[in-house]
């Protein structure tokens, strides 16, 4: 017996997963509240704000990135990062639960 998969619907689940494991760490849920607090960051700003190395701060970011729920705007050589806009639907429910 074949068992039929819905390719929309095995999509949606590769997402939600990179989703929920990009918010399942506590720095990473830091940095999203900061910058739904201020809009939009530099890598050294968050980094301060959440008490960690700029390179550790770095690989979260390209972990929120890689989810899409942060942005990144390069302006010559800093790159600023904001939530996108909208923000999934996920992540307005834990921020406003945080």
């Amino acid at each position: 017996m074949l068992i039929r998969t819905n390719k929309h619907s095995e999509e949606f689940m590769k997402e939600l997963e990179k989703q929920l494991k990009a918010l399942a760490n506590a720095r990473r849920l830091k940095i999203l509240k900061y910058l739904e607090k201020v809009n939009k960051a530099s890598v050294g700003d968050i980094a301060r704000e959440i008490k960690l190395s700029f390179k550790s701060t770095s690989r979260h970011l390209a972990v929120l990135r890689a989810a899409e729920m942060v942005f990144a705007d390069q302006q010559s050589l800093m790159v600023f990062y904001s939530l996108v806009n909208p923000k999934p639907l996920i992540v307005r429910q834990i921020l406003d639960q945080c």
